[in-house]
């Protein structure tokens, strides 16, 4: 009959211990795939912003020699991704590919209207509006200098847009920390709730709160770090298969970060349910006897 009942209440701890692994995996993996589309929005936004056309348009008759200084000048800045040299002849043969057929033979090559330019990307940081025109602003004092042409309502309408979506993205991910971290509590003190009696045995046998909160506090940080495994293989399977299928993410994902996400999903599982449990403990560790059948 013991062995019965030792054999019982060894399947319920059991149960209780899977049940609460698989509660919070599924808690951190909500957290861990809303943050991953928050890290390939972020990417995202910054490719737009980077690949935001500038051109420096040169003015007629400047040497080349001039030109590739002002380029190198501009690559010397740590906020210019990439520069581009675009001869007169590179401009003629794209707006023929353009417009499918080779217009020069219509003008003439003396009367040619394209000038010679400096195609430039800015980093996500520096594309925009207020930086931008400070450059143009900047640039149009140089006399070899034409024009600078961008798209500025281009600029302002995607820096509006990532504003937006970052603020409802934010304020979205601080909700699900806070809906995960009352679901992972509830586990966890559903949990200590069904060892209540064995934590009122140990009390009755002399057991100190330390004594009796250590292998608790510990079971809850492990089964926080089993939980949090299990998260990160279902996000590792994810991302996998979303680069099989979507090769063209690849361009979008920043494996350091992902690797600074994993470790934060594998630390804030641990974190969670150690502090739950501790403070799930407190309230048993002090409950009056008959409340215990409550």
């Amino acid at each position: 009959m013991i062995y019965k009942e030792d054999n019982y209440n060894r399947r319920r701890l059991t149960s209780s211990y899977i049940t609460s692994v698989v509660s919070i995996s599924l808690v951190l993996f909500a957290i861990g795939l809303f943050s991953l589309v928050l890290l390939n929005a972020h990417k995202l936004s910054d490719l737009i912003k980077e690949n935001i056309g500038f051109e420096i348009i040169m003015k007629e008759g400047v040497k080349e020699a001039n030109i590739i200084q002002m380029q190198k000048m501009l690559d010397a800045n740590e906020n210019v991704k990439s520069t581009q040299y675009i001869t007169r002849e590179e401009a003629t043969k794209r707006l023929a590919e353009d417009l499918g057929e080779d217009f020069i033979k219509w003008l003439g090559e003396d009367e040619n209207p394209l000038l010679p330019a400096i195609e430039v990307k800015f980093r996500a940081v520096w594309a925009n509006t207020d930086s931008l025109e400070m450059v143009e602003k900047r640039l149009l004092e140089n006399k070899d200098v034409k024009e600078v042409y961008y798209q500025k309502s281009l600029v302002h309408l995607v820096n509006q847009n990532a504003k937006r979506i970052s603020i409802i993205l934010f304020s979205f991910s601080i909700l699900l920390l806070i809906i995960a971290i009352a679901l992972i509590n509830n586990t966890i003190r559903l949990s200590v709730y069904s060892k209540r009696f064995l934590i009122r045995s140990m009390q009755l046998v002399g057991a100190t709160e330390n004594f009796i909160q250590r292998p608790f506090i510990v079971s809850g940080i492990i089964q926080g770090f089993a939980g949090a495994l299990i998260a990160l293989a279902f996000l590792s399977g994810i991302i996998y298969l979303s680069l099989e299928n979507i090769p063209e993410l690849m361009q979008l994902q920043d494996f350091e970060m992902i690797g600074i996400l994993f470790g934060g999903i594998l630390l804030l599982g641990m974190l969670l349910t150690g502090i739950s449990t501790y403070f799930a403990l407190n309230k048993y560790l002090r409950i009056r006897t008959d409340k215990l059948f409550a």
